[in-house]
């Protein structure tokens, strides 16, 4: 269950853009989401799909800046995720790379 615990405490700091957060952080996070996506989907529950995303929607933009900072970039770097392809290439590129660390965002959280 300590998968599971990254992604709650996501959810225990949705609104927090501030701060740090690693590469497990963050990636367990986005399996957990995916999955529970996923599962809505094929149940067909899209109006729960829907619900879900939207309630999700500031906690996953919160977790993504947190992990950009962990990188030393700002948390405006989420927006390059907007420019079709290539905007996803660089931004999975900015969140698979590794942490610094001490920054201007704070301790290394690992």
């Amino acid at each position: 269950m300590e998968y599971f615990d990254d992604f709650l405490d996501a959810l225990k700091r949705y609104a927090e853009f501030s701060g740090r957060a690693t590469r497990k952080q963050f990636w367990m996070y986005v399996l957990i989401y995916a999955a529970i996506n996923l599962v809505l989907g094929v149940l067909g529950a899209y109006w729960l799909q829907s619900i879900f995303c939207l309630a999700l929607l500031i906690p996953s933009l919160s977790v993504g800046a947190r992990r950009l900072h962990d990188t030393g970039k700002s948390g405006w770097w989420q927006l390059i995720g907007l420019i079709p392809v290539l905007g996803l290439i660089v931004m999975i590129y900015l969140l698979v790379q590794e942490g610094q660390g001490d920054n201007q965002y704070g301790a290394s959280p690992g």
